[in-house]
């Protein structure tokens, strides 16, 4: 695989944190985490119709939306949970606890969704060297979170 993907992907998980940070501040300057979750989406729809305007891509046929599967579209609305969690819960857990759950949230899920191929990803056995990985985060996280 490319190296770039690699890099790519770790700014985006490094964006995380500062991301959390932000929302957290949006709502306690809005005094309110639904406003403050709408406004992140309406910046964000306003940034993918900017980059949208420079790529020059084209809106997808009707029969791409027809042959989606109905999963596919529950990405967005997943999203929401971890924007307002991010909102509501950062400042107070601090940037290390909320982020160190959040990922290690997301890698024991991965695991799940890897061992048996749902949501369209490639099978990947949920092995005891897998597991171990899941366990240590948790340690790694319960070090973050209480020393």
């Amino acid at each position: 695989m490319n190296w770039i993907f690699y890099v790519l992907t770790a700014a985006a998980g490094a964006a995380n944190p500062a991301q959390a940070g932000a929302n957290a501040e949006l709502k306690k300057r809005l005094h309110d985490a639904l406003p403050a979750t709408m406004f992140v989406y309406l910046i964000g729809l306003l940034g993918i119709l900017v980059i949208w305007g420079f790529v020059r891509q084209p809106f997808p046929a009707g029969a791409k939306f027809a042959l989606t599967p109905w999963w596919a579209w529950t990405g967005g609305l997943l999203s929401i949970g971890a924007t307002l969690a991010g909102a509501v819960f950062a400042q107070r857990m601090g940037s290390g606890t909320f982020t160190g759950i959040s990922l290690t949230a997301s890698l024991i899920m991965s695991i799940v969704l890897d061992n048996f191929g749902w949501v369209g990803f490639k099978v990947h056995p949920a092995t005891w060297p897998r597991m171990l990985g899941c366990g240590l985060m948790i340690v790694g996280l319960w070090l973050v979170a209480k020393l």
